[in-house]
């Protein structure tokens, strides 16, 4: 076979799974993007980042409570922890806490507030409206660096350590790119050190934080002295309860029904009268303690005495919340919260019985949904997948991460160099090279138990220089499958390039090859096997 078609046939296997085709619907709010950002002259990319972190480019429509205005629509979701809604793609605001954007966005241009509420173009160029109002004097050629302060006032939320973490989700986003079938955001480098500053970018972006604990319990810091890796925001101290009437038991797990900033946002709040232990971040995990364990959030009515709540960020209508990092960080919060009061992780539910069901005090499930506790709450949801959540808090599955600086665990030729560049690489460097027709492909060796079925997961930095087609071998038990992945976007995460069947043994599973039809670098980084 020659060199020629062997490419042919690489590339005809393929399957991008980083840069899906957008879903017809995606497509057209993606034109709405493009057409808004043109008539008030924003940057796209702010808009779609913004629509991104607030609903995953998904259009929420919510009935009106205000007999007054007399705004009434089918419910798409139940209202959660008494947050107020978010309207649209773009989380536009109508209440007391996070002020009145839906109002002042529908005055801009000339529409009604109930048509922004339910017609997902106005509200698009309301809130772009809205934003340029924001930035007098900045366009969509501006720094856009410079837009943070707009964007950080469109959220309303009012504390401005918290509309930082809004903030930082938002510019996050464009600077890894964001890359489903549901959204697209394009790469484009931006300094997130020039707009937070070094110390405060790292407890921003941190999934994990190494901690010293003791500090002021009011302010926001890396010094959580119940769960190490989180952050300690404190809750209003009028939304929980100082100490426990009984033992902790159980752990109840949320989804938020709002985003991560907004979700710690209300709880600081206090006409909210309700508070979690715990918020996650679905991009990356990043856990926020709000609540002390030995204090008494109010999270599930009569059981607040005898748990410890986790929220997680997002909504139950949209699977597309739950990623692997959310899953990963929950579980190991959860795990440690467990092992610290007693509870077996082995009383982790299994959703067996219906992800649905109530389960009595006396389960032998002691880590279950809210809705799993007598409630007439449906969260976290269905799309939560307790099977790979048990796994995960038991800790049964096998895993094994190898980095491009694993010692005898990589090889590449000399044609890889090697670079720190990006500061979304995995450990210290990373490898890179050019694309060329032949064999030149950069190996991650693992010591495989069992023949069985892994998810395959690979790290690299995100980079609009780097290779849209990115070709990854997997060596399974019936031969060698490629799967190509953009690495112009979903940087700085572990991605998931499948499920696939390998035979035990010491070898070579997982490689990365120079054999693509682009034209920018490849990288080859980390590479995680995950035992399904």
């Amino acid at each position: 076979m020659t060199k020629r078609l062997s490419l042919f046939l690489l590339l005809l296997i393929a399957v991008p799974l980083a840069a899906q085709e957008l879903s017809p619907a995606a497509r057209q709010m993606d034109r709405w993007f493009h057409e808004a950002a043109a008539e008030f002259d924003v940057p796209v990319e702010v808009l779609q980042s913004i629509a991104y972190v607030e609903t995953r480019w998904s259009h929420r429509i919510v009935a009106r409570r205000d007999a007054e205005r007399g705004w009434r629509h089918t419910e798409r979701e139940t209202e959660h922890e008494h947050q107020p809604a978010a309207y649209g793609v773009m989380g536009l605001r109508d209440d007391e806490h996070f002020g009145h954007s839906l109002l002042d966005a529908a005055a801009l241009i000339a529409r009604t507030p109930d048509e922004l509420r339910l017609d997902p173009q106005l509200n698009i160029r309301g809130a772009a409206a809205l934003l340029k109002q924001y930035a007098p004097g900045l366009t969509r050629d501006s720094a856009v660096e410079l837009w943070e302060g707009a964007v950080a006032r469109l959220s309303g939320i009012p504390q401005p350590g918290i509309a930082q973490m809004h903030t930082y989700d938002v510019f996050n986003a464009i600077v890894s790119g964001r890359a489903g079938d549901q959204f697209r955001i394009a790469q484009r480098e931006i300094s997130l050190e020039g707009i937070y500053g070094t110390e405060q970018l790292a407890i921003l972006s941190a999934p994990r934080l190494t901690i010293d604990a003791g500090g002021r319990a009011d302010r926001i810091g890396t010094d959580s002295t119940d769960y190490g890796p989180a952050v300690w925001d404190p809750a209003a101290t009028c939304n929980y309860g100082a100490g426990r009437s009984a033992s902790i038991t159980h752990i109840a797990e949320h989804i938020a029904q709002g985003s991560y900033a907004g979700t710690i946002s209300w709880f600081k709040n206090c006409t909210a009268s309700v508070s979690a232990h715990y918020v996650v971040r679905s991009s990356d995990g990043q856990v926020t303690q709000m609540v002390r364990d030995f204090d008494t959030a109010w999270h599930v009515a009569s059981h607040n005495s005898y748990s410890v709540g986790i929220e997680h960020e997002g909504y139950a209508d949209n699977c597309a919340w739950y990623t692997t990092a959310m899953y990963n960080g929950s579980s190991a919060l959860t795990r440690d919260i467990a092992d610290s009061h007693g509870i077996p992780r082995t009383a982790t539910y299994d959703a067996s019985l219906g992800w649905d069901i109530e389960l009595p005090q006396s389960s032998v499930f002691k880590i279950k949904g809210h809705t799993n506790f007598p409630t007439t709450k449906t969260c976290p949801g269905a799309c939560f997948d307790w099977p790979r959540f048990r796994s995960l808090v038991i800790g049964t599955a096998w895993s094994s991460i190898v980095d491009n600086t694993t010692a005898g665990r990589f090889t590449a030729s000399a044609n890889w160099a090697v670079s720190s560049y990006s500061t979304q690489r995995y450990g210290t460097d990373y490898r890179y090279a050019t694309p060329v027709a032949a064999s030149d492909t950069a190996w991650f060796k693992f010591n495989i138990p069992t023949t069985a079925n892994y998810e395959v997961f690979v790290w690299y930095p995100a980079n609009a220089g780097y290779n849209a087609s990115t070709p990854y071998i997997v060596a399974t038990s019936s031969g060698n499958v490629t799967r190509t992945v953009s690495q112009q976007v979903n940087g700085g995460t572990w991605v998931s390039i499948g499920v696939h069947h390998l035979n035990a043994g010491d070898y070579n599973a997982v490689g990365v090859s120079r054999w693509t039809s682009g034209t920018a670098y490849v990288i080859a980084d980390a590479v995680k096997l995950v035992r399904n």
